[in-house]
């Protein structure tokens, strides 16, 4: 996506320096410093992961995802290389790691860099008996269950539906707890099974002093997400209304999702800034009533691609000279040997005002030089890492829209520019990937295209709260509006940044892509609503 290269002149000054120093090396004492060159875990891989690692090479740390079913305290890696010329305290393709607890692994070369390597596990587990008010609540670190009963059940019969509280199919209970009638009148303690292991877990009865209850109410812009509880054997609903109104409005039955006694609804259309009341029903009962407030919506800032400025009379910049800066490009790089490959258009949507043209092309002098995909995003360029570049991702945000919306028109080219490690690619159609991102990031996320010490952006790591992406590879003959919805992780957790990309090619941080194709955006906008 982003291609940084430098002038070649500088180099061949370069070389011919240290070759006048070869001759003097005798003359002169050595008392340079040694270099400062980070030492990173390159790639990483373990027997029995669910997904690829995350490898944070600005926090040093790296994150494995594993399969439920691998035993955590008996981890092997299957993959394990690090920087070239480096050197590690650990060899982690012998033997095996427990993982219950952060892996610190020291790479070194003229100075040191500690790593740590955790593992992330997720165990379904579930415990569901007839009747129950909400979902069980289960702590694996406790080793204990906590279902609600109404006041009127009986607890000594409550009928066990189903259990799991290990990983699927090398987990025992002893007592066998199978469907039927089981006696929680008492805690009742079972012991769970696996990988050689045994825990001691508790389960719990307790009584609502509510039959219905609104668990939960998360306020976004225009839409409010609802959690509530009800016995299992019956249908849960919500209601709402402005704080200032008198009278409730029954939320769809189509819009609530129910799983056994704990159900959910996103309540749409709503209106910004104001004060709402949630409660959740069931039959003829009520629940408790949550007051929240939706937040504001806003504007992409330059979201229309209508400011522009030329830098140095060859860097187009994509805001005003005078203005505050939103978004960036790779012009910096691609015009050190070329000309700016991202640029305003009058080529619009509506016929008026600008747009931006990203253009795939390739830069340098003859065969040297590298593919500068054109790419539009929020951040600021940082600096040229040789050939490459180091760039900041994403601008402060705290708002949660539904879908980014906008126009583009693509025009596609054979890949004929490929990394090595993407060279099936070649011959392909190249294809335009427009994406935005939420994340919990604390400051902009550096990023990085030299292979040395690469980090992207990563759609699946944990950083991210919600997502959405447009990826095609064909030609249009003309502008064509775009709706990309926004998937959440999370409906509660805030947002700290905003991250929108859009690149003529996606595989461009690879430098893979073909040369000519051409991607134009416009008019990108935010929706707050389902």
């Amino acid at each position: 996506m982003i291609i940084m290269v430098v002038d070649i002149t500088k180099y061949v000054l370069t070389l011919a320096s240290l070759f006048l120093c070869v001759g003097l090396v005798s003359c002169i004492k050595n008392d340079l410093p040694y270099p400062r060159i980070q030492q990173n875990i390159t790639s990483l891989a373990a027997e029995g992961q669910s997904r690829d690692a995350l490898i944070d090479s600005v926090t040093l740390e790296a994150v494995v995802y594993l399969d439920e079913t691998t035993d955590i305290e008996n981890v092997r890696f299957s993959e394990f290389t690090i920087s070239e010329g480096g050197e590690s305290d650990l060899d982690l393709l012998q033997g095996s790691y427990n993982l219950t607890y952060p892996l610190y692994v020291t790479l070194s070369r003229f100075q040191k860099y500690k790593w740590e390597i955790r593992a992330v596990q997720d165990i379904e587990r579930y415990f569901n008996v007839e009747g129950q008010i909400g979902e069980s609540v289960i702590d694996p670190a406790a080793c204990r269950v906590i279902v609600t009963m109404p006041e009127n059940v009986n607890l000594s019969k409550v009928i066990l539906e189903r259990i799991k509280l290990g990983p699927a199919g090398i987990t025992t209970i002893m007592p066998d707890l199978r469907p039927g009638e089981i006696d929680l009148s008492q805690p009742l303690r079972v012991e769970v099974k696996a990988h050689g292991r045994s825990e001691l877990w508790t389960i719990y009865a307790e009584v609502a002093e509510l039959l219905v209850a609104t668990e939960n109410v998360d306020a976004w812009s225009k839409v409010v997400w609802a959690y509530g509880s009800c016995p299992s054997d019956m249908k849960g609903g919500f209601q709402y209304r402005k704080a200032s109104d008198s009278t409730w409005t029954d939320v769809p039955e189509s819009s609530v999702t129910q799983t056994q006694g704990a159900f959910s609804a996103c309540i749409s259309h709503l209106e910004p800034l104001t004060e709402y009341v949630v409660r959740a029903v069931a039959g003829t009962d009520i629940g408790n009533e949550v007051k929240v407030t939706t937040a504001a919506t806003a504007d992409i800032p330059d979201g229309d691609f209508d400011q522009w400025w030329l830098k140095n009379n060859k860097i187009w910049c994509p805001w005003n000279e005078n203005g505050e800066q939103y978004w960036d490009t790779g012009n910096t790089g691609a015009a050190t040997l070329g000309n700016s490959n991202v640029k305003p258009t009058d080529y619009t949507p509506t016929g008026s005002g600008q747009a931006a043209e990203l253009n795939t092309v390739f830069v340098g002098i003859g065969i040297i030089g590298k593919l500068a995909a054109g790419s539009i995003y929020t951040g600021s360029f940082q600096k040229v890492d040789g050939t490459n570049g180091i760039l900041d991702f994403g601008r402060p945000w705290n708002l949660r829209p539904t879908k980014l919306k906008g126009y583009y028109q693509y025009k596609t080219a054979e890949i004929n520019y490929a990394s090595t490690e993407l060279t099936d690619l070649k011959g392909r159609p190249d294809s335009c990937h427009i994406y935005v991102a939420l994340t919990d990031w604390t400051a902009p996320y550096e990023i990085r295209t030299n292979p040395k010490n690469r980090q992207l952006f990563n759609k699946d790591a944990d950083y991210v709260i919600g997502y959405g992406e447009l990826i095609f590879g064909g030609t249009m003959e003309s502008y064509q509006p775009f709706e990309i919805e926004i998937k959440y992780r999370s409906t509660s957790k805030v947002p700290s940044y905003l991250q929108i990309t859009a690149a003529a090619s996606k595989y461009g941080d690879y430098f893979t892509g073909g040369s000519g194709a051409v991607l134009y955006v416009d008019q990108f906008s935010f929706d707050y609503d389902y």
